[in-house]
């Protein structure tokens, strides 16, 4: 399996996981109200999706749900899809034509940014392209420590 495979198929234990906590969580519900939404911006919250995020969802798919006038909180898993879809726009692939091409990645903590940063260095420099790695994590002491050991691997340095 290949890198790309394996993150993918990481992406979409994630997926299954906030899948199965929203399923969950319209289950316990028979109606379409303000506790629905405030349960599920809780809950995408807690998924790690951010705060201003979560709340730009939750406010796109109350309007979704005004518009077509829906009363069974059944429906709101498609139209929470319709939604991110919307958010997320198409899928494009990485375009590394460019040069120099940067990769700026972004994330909460403890999702796996400075592995995921390791990982790609070392698939592109196998790929002989030239390499140049920047840990900007003001929070976490050990990034810049983690990446150096990350790119140590990928013999960057």
């Amino acid at each position: 399996m290949g890198f790309f495979e394996k993150l993918k198929a990481g992406l979409k234990k994630t997926k299954d996981a906030i899948m199965n906590r929203i399923d969950k969580l319209l289950g316990m519900f028979t109606k379409i109200d303000e506790d629905l939404f405030e349960e599920l911006e809780e809950t995408l919250i807690m998924s790690d999706i951010g705060v201003t995020t979560a709340g730009k969802i939750c406010d796109m798919l109350r309007e979704k749900v005004k518009i077509a006038g829906e009363t069974d909180p059944k429906a709101i898993k498609g139209m929470l899809k319709e939604v991110l879809i919307e958010m997320l726009g198409e899928e494009t692939p990485l375009d590394l034509s460019t040069t120099p091409s940067v990769i700026l990645v972004i994330g909460v903590n403890g999702v796996g940014k400075t592995t995921t940063i390791g990982k790609l260095a070392n698939k592109y420099k196998k790929e002989g392209k030239s390499v140049i790695v920047a840990a900007a994590d003001t929070f976490r002491a050990a990034a810049i420590e983690q990446l150096e050991e990350w790119t140590n691997r990928a013999k960057l340095i």
